[in-house]
């Protein structure tokens, strides 16, 4: 086993990666002092598992890591690895080289590896032990540690003996076994305190068992009995269910027919709206036509109170003309005979105005229109005087009659 290099970053004055390659014989490392040298003897003994801070010079762990000058920064953690030729085996590893690390952080977290490997600190310590390495070895002597051997108690130094004799490996061993025989044994008595505590209970408890035994098959029947009650519930809600989707499907036929009513009815107001839209415009038009013929009618109102005043004089006329025919004594015939061309006389020149003011062309139908006029003036006449002969009325309307034609042929020819 022969120690090849070593690898150093961060740790204590080695701010920069440094690698120390040592071959066979003797390597001295010289500078004066403050130059380091006890750093490499520092950063061998802390890769190897040291834990005073004492024994590394220093107040604190955090000491071993880089902190900083004026031109350059402090590390976050520091880092060593020890390269070792493991050629004739001499370490317990399977492995032609063996290379330990030991990296440290300000965080105060510690990381060890062999080969790269995260393993524990006591596997390193098992790793060395035997081949004086070891946290209590004997190759490491620094200065005063030859003083410090001989005047150590006598336990000390028989640590360093077994050490070089080899059997601090089983010595350790033997340690650890009794540690685990010692918590064996604890273990055992605690056992043994338990079981006495348990025993105590082993009545109680059965009773218990019992009880929780009954418990478990009245469980067990409540279980069996809440699955039928569910299931009997199941099976009413499917009933229910599949009756009220028969009453949604009914609800849905008359929202259905409901909503083709609606939709039928909608249809049928905006055709009675077209309706009522084309009756209000038809009645705007009749209202414009009875506006028109309320025109007419006001027209032929006044066309009638012009003829009723006519009638008047006429039937003024005639009571003057009967008054005076009684005053000349004549006889009835005569005197009705007289009257009668007289009236027709004023019929035929009524007429005649009447005529001529209602269509000055003549023609046979205002010939008829003035007789009409003269019959329905002497059945007025006779509606108002019943006692006049009507026979004599017809008589004055014949003569009247014939010398209206007379006048109209005269007058238009």
């Amino acid at each position: 086993m022969l120690l090849s290099s070593i690898q150093i970053q961060g740790f204590k004055s080695f701010a920069d990666k440094t690698v120390l390659k040592f071959g066979k014989g003797i390597t001295a490392v010289v500078g004066p002092n403050g130059s380091g040298k006890s750093n490499i003897s520092d950063a061998v003994r802390w890769v190897l598992g040291e834990q005073s801070t004492k024994s590394l010079r220093g107040q604190s762990m955090e000491d071993v890591i880089f902190g900083g000058t004026e031109t350059r920064r402090p590390h976050g953690y520091c880092e060593v690895t020890l390269n070792i030729d493991n050629t004739d085996r001499t370490l317990n590893f399977d492995n032609d080289s063996v290379a330990v690390t030991r990296r440290y952080y300000r965080s105060h977290e510690s990381e060890y590896a062999i080969n790269g490997v995260s393993v524990r600190l006591k596997d390193i310590h098992e790793l060395f032990m035997d081949t004086g390495l070891g946290r209590d070895g004997y190759s490491m002597i620094g200065q005063g540690k030859i003083d410090n051997i001989i005047s150590s108690k006598s336990g000390e130094r028989r640590d360093i003996f077994e050490e070089a004799a080899g059997i601090s490996k089983y010595r350790y061993r033997k340690l650890e076994a009794e540690k685990k025989l010692t918590a064996a044994e604890d273990n055992l008595l605690r056992l043994h305190d338990i079981m006495d505590e348990l025993e105590s209970r082993v009545g109680p408890l059965a009773e218990q068992s019992k009880k929780a035994q009954k418990f478990l098959e009245l469980s067990e029947n409540k279980k069996k009995l809440e699955i039928g009650l569910w299931i009997h519930t199941l099976d009413n809600s499917k009933e229910a269910l599949r009756a009220q989707e028969s009453k949604i499907a009914a609800a849905q036929l008359a929202y259905r027919e409901t909503d083709e009513a609606l939709s039928d009815f909608d249809r049928r107001a905006e055709e009675n709206t077209a309706y009522f839209a084309r009756l209000t415009s038809e009645i705007e038009g009749e209202r414009l036509n009875i506006s028109n013929y309320n025109e007419e009618i006001v027209k032929n109102e006044s066309y009638i109170t012009v003829i009723n005043n006519d009638i008047e004089h006429n039937k003024g006329q005639i009571n003057r003309l009967a008054e005076e025919t009684a005053q000349l004594g004549k006889s009835d015939e005569d005197a009705a005979a007289e009257a009668t061309a007289r009236e027709m006389g004023d019929a035929v020149e009524t007429g005649t105005l009447l005529d001529r003011a209602w269509r000055p062309r003549p023609d046979w139908v205002m010939l008829g229109l003035v007789l009409v006029v003269a019959a329905v003036g002497l059945g007025l006449q006779y509606i108002w005087n019943p006692e006049l002969d009507a026979a004599a009325l017809l008589g004055r309307y014949a003569a009247g009659a014939v010398c209206l034609l007379a006048a109209y042929f005269i007058d238009y020819t």
